[in-house]
């Protein structure tokens, strides 16, 4: 079995920019392989370009008869290329049946990673994953971060665990040569086809669309990523410069820096405070908080009550435990 060396070249220089353990030969990196094209192309990549260095994982949710078949179907393709591999079963909560599984599957890889002293976990998202994100993000009329799509780098829910996705600027049809390539048999997931799902229906809506330029669109997502990061930068350093806590009180001046009405950025500030409370806020609940405020209202919000005030001829507003309801 080999893989294109080009393809080979340009997966190492992908993931070396996001993986802070790619000159480290003692690192290892960590594939999540679900046994379909996608993550299967990602395995014989990550294989060919960092070898002896992999170790993979399958979760299986068994919400399919298959699915065993399937984890175990994967485990021996590892076995045939000498790659460490673990079967994790999990059982998925009720409700939205797709956001359930991603957030249990999410939680077993990072808890197999750091058994195994692994620090990044690679996912197999890649370029029309990312398109079909921000088309169903814009349909919501999601903002800046929603439309920023599918991060390249990101930390695991309530874990250290970094997950990496060094695909997202490839094309599925390459994926799926470097399987063909390779003569391994990808298994087959039916509820990629299932129109009952939303990413289903967008998925086959843009294989119709070919005036839509899929680069073009990730490259607005990059640009747009890039300028949150900027903004969030900023609201940070707002933060710490123009705020202060006291206790259990944080006060904060939001016209300290600037005298420019932003109720977006101190959406941000706000966001920042409360995680330094150990609460946390939706941005658009934290946007509403600051427009009440700026009107010179005070709001409760997540166990937090925001009052506003004046210090010096300046506005202050100050962040505190929400007092206890009384009941009768």
């Amino acid at each position: 079995m080999t893989v294109d060396p080009e393809l080979v070249e340009r997966f190492r220089a992908d993931l070396s920019s996001l993986w802070r353990g790619a000159l480290d030969p003692d690192e290892q990196i960590g594939v999540a392989l679900s046994g379909g094209p996608d993550s299967l192309a990602l395995l014989l990549l990550s294989h060919a370009a960092f070898p002896n260095r992999v170790e993979a994982a399958t979760v299986d949710h068994g919400l399919r008869p298959e699915s065993a078949d399937e984890a175990r179907s994967a485990a021996s393709i590892c076995a045939r290329l000498g790659v460490p591999h673990q079967i994790l079963r999990i059982q998925v909560a009720d409700g939205n049946v797709q956001d359930q599984a991603r957030q249990a599957r999410y939680s077993v890889l990072s808890e197999w990673a750091k058994q195994r002293g692994i620090d990044s976990v690679c996912t197999a998202h890649h370029l029309e994953d990312q398109v079909e994100t921000i088309m169903m993000r814009l349909n919501r009329g999601s903002g800046m971060s929603g439309l920023a799509g599918i991060r390249a780098s990101v930390t695991m829910p309530e874990s250290e665990t970094i997950l990496l996705r060094p695909l997202l600027g490839w094309k599925r049809t390459t994926l799926k040569q470097v399987v063909l390539a390779s003569g391994f048999e990808a298994v087959q997931d039916p509820s990629n086809i299932d129109r009952r799902f939303d990413r289903v229906r967008m998925r086959q809506a843009l294989e119709q669309a070919d005036w839509i330029d899929v680069q073009g669109v990730a490259r607005s997502a990059q640009v747009l990523a890039a300028m949150e990061d900027s903004i969030l930068g900023l609201a940070a350093e707002d933060m710490n410069l123009a705020g202060s806590r006291d206790g259990s009180i944080f006060s904060y001046r939001p016209f300290a820096r600037s005298s420019i009405h932003r109720p977006s950025f101190w959406g941000e500030v706000i966001v920042m405070i409360y995680d330094e409370m150990g609460k946390s806020i939706s941005r658009g609940d934290a946007v509403r908080m600051a427009t009440e405020l700026i009107d010179g209202h005070s709001i409760n919000i997540g166990g937090i009550q925001a009052i506003p005030g004046e210090e010096n001829g300046t506005a202050i507003w100050k962040f505190g435990p929400e007092n206890p309801r009384l009941t009768r």
